[in-house]
């Protein structure tokens, strides 16, 4: 029973603020009438991604399944060079949980990676792996052999090489991005010749196809860190919003912690006055670590909770306190490292067709925290939107990425929205993002690409001071822009 409880509490670390769940919706559109449901969109070929709002319309999507190799080089090549012949664009996508198109080409050729091969080499503390393989493959090719991802997203269902070309984050600490524990890439360039990038070897390419967005070069497969698995004991904190800060930055200075995150408290009546700081350290008992869990009947009850709290300002509190006082006072055991990052996002899954899930996600220094708090209770409380959840995590500086997110090292704050599927719902988010974001900006913060198209090209390059170095390096490699994707018809482009 213990186990069941732990495993239902800890839904969210990852799955409620990591990614939104897995888009049940088809291809939608907009409608005219303001508070009327957005509408399926029929016809030609499209695809979208997990906000169900980014239909896009695609000539061709196909599905590569080679191992790394000869075979699937080859293959690449070919489609790349038929994509450049025709005028289309082309770009590579996996799970396609973003959530404004940034892996999907207008009217051009979507390849989708499916294939999880995974090689160990435990003398060299690292794996190679084929770029569409899923976190999942990964952990179940590591776990049995006492091994685990140093980072990754904090749910199992995405593709590697995606993760590393958003360059996302997770909760071990005191880590960076994942591209900080990539060690090498394999990748077809635009003009299809194949190269090998690192921070040795190309580290030009390596740096900017490190949350490049896959418009550098079509990766095939990586080279990644990885860390012994141990058995981890969790400690909760319950403390002030306000002091959050200090307490997070003691506790990643603690050689001890090896992972770590915060919540706060999203009820409108106390809307990021309390915290919730969970820290985890080895445990005394490092003996015979069991296989890596799933999802439980518990994680879907948790789940339930979870999506209980919309409209209902009782259910926030409830959540709440179980999760700073019924939640580790029955489910405070031990669990391994690779149990706490092997979920998946569907378990979150929002089953209400007349709603999605909808991401942000904010970071900002740690001395400029209680002005990033004040701006959140000012702007997300006055909106339209139900919001259910915010996770903190920490995210070291990162000096590699062209399009960096953290310049210095970072409080990242994962903010997840429930939005009425309606043109005033859509037009209320677009307004408060934009506000966010010229808020946290003004406070030397950023936010992160790979949601809602919102954001204004001014504020993008506010946030991003070298995208027009990223741009100006993609059009040098692929002079033809045949790797496009949403992100660069939007955005990159205009700079």
């Amino acid at each position: 029973m213990q186990k069941l409880a732990r495993r239902a509490f800890l839904i969210g670390a990852g799955g409620a603020a990591g990614w939104a769940a897995a888009s049940r919706f088809g291809a939608r559109q907009p409608v005219l009438d303001g508070t009327q449901r957005l509408a399926p969109l029929a016809g030609s070929t499209h695809l979208n991604d997990a906000s169900g709002l980014s239909a896009t319309p695609v000539h061709t999507h196909l599905h590569l399944r080679e191992d790394p190799g000869p075979a699937l080089v080859k293959a690449v090549r070919a489609e790349l060079r038929s994509a450049r012949a025709d005028g289309r664009p082309f770009n590579i996508g996996a799970a396609r949980h973003s959530m404004g198109g940034q892996a999907i080409p207008r009217d051009g050729v979507a390849v989708t990676f499916d294939n999880g091969f995974v090689e160990l080499d435990r003398a060299a503390g690292s794996y190679r792996v084929h770029a569409g393989a899923r976190w999942s493959q990964v952990i179940a090719a590591l776990d049995p052999q006492g091994f685990s991802p140093k980072v990754m997203q904090s749910n199992n269902d995405f593709g590697v090489a995606a993760t590393y070309s958003v360059n996302a984050h997770g909760w071990p600490v005191p880590h960076g991005p994942m591209g900080s524990t990539v060690r090498s890439v394999q990748m077809v360039l635009p003009d299809g010749e194949l190269v090998t990038c690192s921070r040795t070897q190309n580290s030009d390419l390596f740096n900017q196809a490190m949350g490049g967005y896959g418009l550098i070069g079509a990766i095939t497969e990586l080279e990644v860190d990885m860390l012994p698995n141990r058995r981890l004991v969790p400690q909760y904190t319950a403390l002030p919003a306000e002091t959050f800060a200090t307490a997070f930055r003691d506790a990643i200075a603690d050689p001890d912690v090896s992972m770590a995150y915060g919540r706060l408290n999203v009820g409108r009546a106390t809307f990021f006055q309390e915290a919730l700081l969970v820290t985890y350290r080895d445990s005394e008992d490092q003996d015979d670590l069991p296989a890596a869990a799933g999802s439980g009947w518990m994680a879907h009850v948790a789940s339930r909770i979870y999506r209980a709290q919309l409209g209902r300002e009782p259910m926030k509190r409830f959540r709440w306190w179980n999760e700073t006082t019924l939640g580790p006072a029955i489910g405070g055991g031990a669990v391994t490292r690779n149990s706490l990052i092997n979920e998946p996002v569907a378990t979150l899954d929002d089953r209400t067709p007349e709603r999605t899930d909808i991401l942000h996600e904010y970071f900002i220094g740690f001395d400029r925290f209680p002005e990033f708090l004040a701006v959140c209770r000012e702007v997300i409380p006055a909106s339209y939107q139900e919001f259910l959840n915010v996770t903190l995590r920490y995210v070291a500086q990162d000096d590699e990425s062209l399009l960096s997110y953290a310049t210095e090292p970072r409080i990242a704050a994962v903010m997840s929205f429930s939005q009425e599927l309606t043109q005033r719902a859509e037009a209320d988010m677009a307004r408060m993002t934009r506000v966010l974001i010229d808020r946290i900006t003004a406070l030397g913060g950023s936010y992160y690409l790979p949601y809602r198209p919102h954001a204004r090209p001014e504020q993008l390059a506010a946030a991003y001071p070298r995208a027009s170095e990223f741009s100006a390096a993609k059009r040098q490699l692929d002079p033809g822009l045949v790797l496009r994707n949403n992100l660069w018809d939007s955005y990159l482009r205009t700079l």
